[in-house]
């Protein structure tokens, strides 16, 4: 036994084939697809060029699909919001790349800087706003794809802080 180590490996791993897993090509797990979004961010030469920014509406692009899941990017200019809403049947990822965002559920606000992510499962009802003077980046991941957003009323009073501008 090698005195530096207690841990010997008897033959060779590789040919204990039901040990190793096939690599997977496509998430299929939370911690995976939070993974994926990570990736996805790290890697700017892959969405910066498509980042677009529009004054009348947020802007979105759906910027990969795999099975079952879909990945968008969106741009939030200055006072731009979702409303209050849910993902149907959809659990999520999303993850600012750029900027600052609010997120509003009815627990209150957190702000979301650049790198924060939130997780969420079917139902989660939040609303997401730039409540900055810059403009902001966020990508979303959502299995099964994004097949409705229904829409909710605000569950708690706004304060001053919480106005957004028409």
């Amino acid at each position: 036994m090698n005195s530096d180590s207690d841990l010997q490996i008897a033959g060779d791993i590789l040919e204990v084939q039901h040990l190793l897993q096939p690599a997977r090509k496509h998430p299929s797990t939370v911690a995976e697809f939070v993974g994926l979004a990570r990736a996805i961010a790290a890697d700017r030469e892959q969405w910066a060029s498509l980042v677009r920014y529009d004054a009348t509406t947020r802007w979105y692009h759906r910027l990969r699909t795999g099975p079952g899941y879909e990945v968008w990017l969106l741009s939030w200019v200055p006072g731009q919001g979702s409303g209050m809403h849910d993902h149907g049947l959809s659990s999520g990822v999303l993850t600012v790349l750029e900027g600052e965002l609010t997120e509003r559920t009815e627990r209150g606000s957190r702000s979301l800087d650049p790198g924060a992510q939130r997780v969420f499962a079917p139902g989660y009802v939040h609303e997401v706003v730039n409540d900055s003077l810059e403009p902001a980046v966020s990508l979303h991941v959502y299995y099964p794809g994004l097949t409705e957003m229904p829409m909710h009323a605000a569950q708690c009073a706004p304060t001053a802080a919480d106005v957004v501008p028409a």
